[in-house]
């Protein structure tokens, strides 16, 4: 999950109450209506950073914000290009192929590719359950078999009901 920003006045009273006035997590927190979890966290990357009170004073608030959090955006540079859906499913129709294996092959031609949960998202997000749409509408039997299960379903819903 993505980091939350704290407002620029909060951060910058964070930086000045703990270099300045050396108070703790906990009182800078109250003062300023916060966790002691986001004041800790606001202070570990100025930290990782290496920035001073004087440093931070000195940046404009665009540029701290980018110092602490990195560009906003969201996009990472030099992203590996998506895996081609058609192939992935062509590919899941092959016994013992699985979308993990498919996954795996995708990361060893790129490594800085998509992680599993995007992978899978992509192929499925809308790509594959439209393929499948599309599979029942052409075959007679498979939409015959629906209809027949629906129809099972609905006639136990009515015995219960009375």
């Amino acid at each position: 999950m993505a980091t939350t920003r704290l407002p620029m006045r909060h951060l910058r009273e964070i930086l000045r109450q703990k270099h300045e006035l050396k108070r703790s997590h906990r009182a800078v927190a109250r003062s300023l209506g916060l966790s002691a979890g986001a004041v800790a966290a606001a202070m570990s990357r100025s930290r990782k950073v290496g920035l001073d009170w004087a440093q931070i004073q000195a940046l404009s608030d665009e540029a701290l914000e980018e110092k602490l959090y990195g560009p906003r955006g969201g996009k990472r540079q030099g992203r590996a290009p998506l895996p081609d859906p058609a192939h992935l499913h062509v590919e899941l129709r092959r016994p013992g192929v699985t979308l993990q294996l498919l996954h795996l092959e995708y990361l060893e031609q790129h490594p800085n590719g998509y992680r599993y949960t995007a992978f899978c998202a992509h192929y499925s997000g809308g790509w594959a359950s439209a393929a499948r749409r599309c599979a029942r509408c052409i075959t007679a039997a498979t939409s015959s078999s629906w209809t027949t299960r629906a129809t099972s379903r609905t006639s136990s819903i009515r015995r219960r009901a009375k």
